[in-house]
């Protein structure tokens, strides 16, 4: 298969221009996509760009990665409802340190034959004379072609319709398409669906002041199963950074994909082959409960995010909130797995010394409804300190037993979890 074959076969394709498939099965081509660095990190919606930009290397060309320094201050309209606030240039500049770091994970920047390239937009738009992009730039474009876009059409029939800045941002991103096509003969641009109007203003451009023909090529914009827009959680946005989203979590939103979209993710989001994804696909179909489809989708993109030893210890918290021993685990990685389920504060002082009672600790965290019934579930063997089952219906309970002096972790049965924080 060529690059457009792949993406293609992996749904990655919501629409091109004419002639993509020729020019990427028939020569070797540099091609971009655009990141705007508005957020302090790039997040699972963005992972979807970026694999169409590391299936473009696979193949042999070049990926060029935009990162939005100049197009930021302005704020692109497309696929939202209203103006977003502008940031201070300080903390674009942080976010773009961050983002450039991140790009180094996926995209090859040494390799000899088709190294990645990665540019800052705010280098050439930011000393931009507006005179002079005016005459050289705006005449091109004329007001009627640019209200026919959908980014724009859409935003004037808001009620706060759009800002003279983010009407131009259009002629921001063309510009970019064209100082790419000039020094690096870039003749592709790719991005979501909501790009297109866009991606096609730059083909425009460049066919207007070089006589050259370039390409767009745009992805689709991933909802789930149950129409909610992939990336977006109860608990907020899923981050590439592991200081905003742990790898626990980051695999725990790979591991709870639904069955009706695991498969899709698969393709969008890892480099199995169609082999073993349609492998996969047999599995769910005939044995959904195991979930092999989703362990494999959480392990190969947590791997790739964070790499091996995060993976490894995003899989041992799986299975310490699926029963394992609790032991050499951080009082940190406790709160992770354990902060959604309920919580009972108890004094150190309490637990100094010999300690309380198993029988009245359950009953103070709710688990037993008095010390006969906790005893009753002891005796049952329904009871566990750190997923370890108590035996003892005298136990003793006490601090040394607290991970970092600062967790207990109690079960009843099989999922019935509560966590006891010791204060001070």
């Amino acid at each position: 298969m060529n690059v457009f074959e792949e993406l293609k076969w992996r749904g990655m394709i919501y629409d091109s221009t004419p002639g993509v498939e020729e020019v990427l099965a028939s020569q070797k081509v540099a091609g971009y996509i655009g990141f705007d660095p508005t957020a302090p990190s790039l997040q699972i919606g963005n992972l979807f760009a970026i694999m169409a930009l590391v299936h473009l290397q696979r193949y042999g060309h070049t990926p060029i990665v935009v990162v939005g320094g100049g197009t930021a201050l302005i704020g692109d309209p497309s696929g939202k409802d209203k103006e977003r606030p502008l940031l201070a240039k300080e903390e674009i500049e942080a976010h773009k340190q961050r983002f450039r770091e991140q790009f180094k994970r996926f995209l090859d920047f040494e390799t000899k034959s088709n190294p990645a390239i990665m540019v800052d937009n705010a280098e050439w738009l930011v000393p931009l004379n507006l005179i002079d992009f005016l005459r050289d730039i705006g005449k091109h474009f004329t007001v009627n072609y640019m209200l026919t876009k959908e980014s724009v059409r859409r935003r004037l029939e808001q009620e706060e319709g759009i800002s003279y800045s983010e009407f131009s941002y259009m002629l921001l991103q063309a510009y970019d398409f064209l100082v790419l096509y000039d020094r690096y003969k870039c003749v592709l641009q790719m991005g979501g669906s909501d790009q297109w109007g866009n991606i096609t203003a730059g083909i425009e451009l460049i066919r207007r002041l070089r006589g050259a023909k370039a390409y767009g090529l745009v992805l689709p914009l991933i909802t789930t199963a149950s129409g909610v827009k992939f990336g977006k959680t109860e608990a907020g946005t899923i981050w590439l950074d592991p200081t905003l989203t742990s790898p626990y979590k980051f695999y725990q939103f790979w591991f709870n994909t639904d069955d009706r979209d695991v498969i899709r993710y698969l393709k969008f989001f890892t480099l199995l082959p169609r082999e073993k994804i349609e492998e996969l696909e047999q599995e769910v179909a005939s044995s959904p409960e195991k979930r092999e489809a989703q362990r494999t989708l959480a392990r190969e993109v947590t791997r790739m995010v964070h790499g091996e030893t995060a993976l490894s210890r995003a899989e041992r918290a799986s299975r310490i909130l699926f029963g394992e021993e609790i032991e050499d685990v951080t009082a940190q990685e406790i709160e992770e797995i354990f902060g959604d389920v309920p919580s009972t504060e108890v004094e150190k002082d309490e637990l100094t010394g010999e300690g309380v009672l198993i029988t009245e600790l359950l009953v103070k965290c709710g688990l037993a409804s008095s010390r006969s019934d906790g005893r009753r579930l002891i005796q049952g063997g329904g009871i566990y300190l750190n997923n370890v089952r108590v035996a003892d219906i005298e136990q003793k309970v006490n601090i040394e037993q607290a991970i970092e002096g600062k967790f207990l972790v109690l079960r009843k049965g099989r999922k019935d979890y509560h966590l006891v924080r010791i204060v001070h």
